[in-house]
């Protein structure tokens, strides 16, 4: 167990000690500083039914995010330690497979966790300054926080996957980015079926993110959006863990 905290530490640290990490906290910065203008223009005057939470999933910033800082997160993970030749040093060492994959994908979800609170203190600033004491709902911010981490643990896997499969980061956030972008499509490829029954749609209809974290959003929990992307995180890191193993095979 102190060996997979020692490896999840070292990840997290590569993050802070590393040019790629303080310019994806800059740019998720922008990102949300954007929405959060955007919502308070929306909010200027005019009263709004929808919580805070909704409206700032309306603004699609989110997806953006998620988009793009997933491949950058993760492509360091196995790809940096490949090039740089450390990759055999950190097997040989007396940690399991298991243990350092679990904290290649731990350290991702980590400083994924970490890009995202600025949100909390926008919805802090909403409160204080616009008395709107309803935009601190427990309920409504515990239901989106989950679905951001769900969204966040799925990402993590397939990046942490991706960056397995190559020794080069830059390939590593393109196959990353394909896996990511190739859901988000899926997601809105079930509103175009809306005339139509059978399998595909249903399957499209579980599938799809969209509609998962708009109900987050919302406050509503749905136990099947839960086992799915727990269900894909478990699967990606399966692979990863193979990948990994496959090196005593040639």
């Amino acid at each position: 167990m102190q060996g997979f905290l020692t490896l999840v530490r070292r990840e997290i640290g590569g993050y802070f000690n590393s040019f790629t990490g303080y310019v994806v906290l800059a740019v998720v910065l922008l990102l949300i500083g954007l929405s959060f203008a955007e919502i308070v223009s929306a909010l200027n005057g005019q009263p709004s039914s929808l919580p805070v939470t909704q409206l700032y999933y309306q603004t699609y910033y989110f997806w953006l995010i998620l988009l793009l800082a997933s491949p950058v997160i993760t492509m360091r993970s196995f790809a940096l330690e490949k090039d740089l030749g450390t990759f055999e040093t950190l097997m040989t060492a007396p940690v399991s497979d298991r243990q350092v994959v679990g904290a290649k994908f731990i350290g991702a979800l980590i400083f994924y966790v970490i890009i995202f609170q600025p949100l909390l203190i926008c919805v802090l600033v909403l409160r204080y300054f616009g008395g709107a004491q309803g935009a601190f709902d427990y309920g409504l911010l515990a239901s989106t926080g989950l679905g951001i981490l769900l969204l966040g643990c799925l990402y993590m896997s397939m990046g942490v996957f991706a960056s397995s499969l190559t020794r080069s980061q830059v390939t590593a956030a393109m196959i990353s980015f394909a896996f990511g972008l190739s859901l988000f499509v899926l997601s809105f490829a079930s509103a175009t079926q809306t005339g139509e029954t059978g399998t595909i749609r249903e399957m499209l209809g579980v599938i799809n993110l969209r509609d998962h974290m708009e109900a987050f959003a919302a406050g509503i929990i749905d136990t099947r959006a839960v086992i799915l992307q727990l269900s894909l995180t478990a699967m990606f890191l399966f692979l990863t863990l193979r990948v990994v193993e496959s090196r005593r095979w040639k």
